[in-house]
Parts: C-alpha cells; structure tokens; sequence
C-alpha cells in the first residue's frame, strides 16, 4: 500500500466536474493515483503528499478516487513522471543501493542486473566484483568504483518508467502489479 505520492499534474478544473482532481504516482510502488485533493488547499507539481489510510494525516489529499494506467494520465502528468520517479529514487537511495549489492541470477544464462536498460555483462561483471570486494555504499560509490556505469540511478529510473508503461511485462522489479 502506497503512504506516499508525487504530484504530477493538477488539471484545472472543468465545468461538469464536482472533485478536484491531480494525478500522481506513489513513491515506493510506483503505481499512478487519480486522487481528489481537498477544497482550499493549493498543490504544486512534485509535491510529496500522504495519501495512506489514516485519514488524520491527510492535510491535502482528500482520497485516491481510483488507480490509472500511464494511458490514463495527462500529457502533462506523463511528461511529469520521470522526474518524479528520479526524485522518489533519490529519497529511498538505500533500497536500490541494496538492489545492486544483491541481486541475483534470474535462470543460467541471465542476471536480474541486465534488466536494466543499458547495462549489459561487461558491466554486470564489474558491479559484481565490486559487491564482492566490498559491498556498496551509495549510487555515487557504485559509479566510483564501476567506471562503466556514470550513473546508476539513471538506469534505476529507466527501469521503473519501462514498467510502468508497460503494462505487459515478463518482469517486474521495482514497480507493484
């Protein structure tokens, strides 16, 4: 269950429409919300807003009216979501440091690392000597000491969004089905 999401668009509101609604997308799951923010209270784009169950907490999310697919979501939310989904990896560095001092084989002939769009065995091979030397700190000490791969939140981030416009993927590593 999502706590919390980052605001991607607030559309102005039409004639036919009672609810104010915003579009946003969770910021550990990464699933895409339609929620109703609540009268008077004035959003900004990136906005980190609760939307959990307890209803004491939300100061400006009234409730998730329903859960979207990336069709669903307004050019603008769409163009929004990579940098929303950047600014989600960077507040929980520690759990996709983990991904890469952990991750394992998927079958014989693959690693879950070459999941990730850009990273192919060469690469992969670094970051898995690297881990063995000394497990990794944080994404800076990964670029540091895998020359190979400048930025590995960059690839993270390329992950995510994939998953989340793909509606049918074989694989999902980081986005909530």
């Amino acid at each position: 269950m999502e706590e919390y999401a980052y605001i991607l668009d607030i559309p102005p509101q039409s004639h036919g429409r009672r609810e104010n609604i915003c579009y946003a997308v969770g910021d550990r799951d990464f699933k895409l919300f339609e929620l109703v923010y609540k009268a008077g209270v004035v959003l900004q784009f990136e906005d980190r807003v609760y939307i959990g169950k307890e209803a004491e907490q939300r100061t400006a999310i009234d409730h998730v009216k329903r859960r979207i697919g990336y069709d669903e979501l307004s050019s603008t939310a769409q163009s929004e979501l990579e940098y929303a989904v950047s600014l989600a990896v960077k507040a929980d560095e520690a759990r996709f440091v983990k991904f890469f001092n952990t991750a394992g084989p998927i079958n014989i002939k693959k690693h879950i690392l070459e999941e990730l769009p850009g990273l192919g065995k060469k690469s992969m091979m670094a970051i898995i000597e690297e881990r063995r030397k000394e497990e990794f700190k944080d994404l800076a000490d990964i670029a540091a000491r895998v020359p190979s791969v400048k930025n590995p939140e960059k690839l993270i981030v390329a992950r995510i969004m994939l998953e989340i416009m793909d509606a049918d993927r074989k694989r999902y590593l980081f986005v909530e089905r």
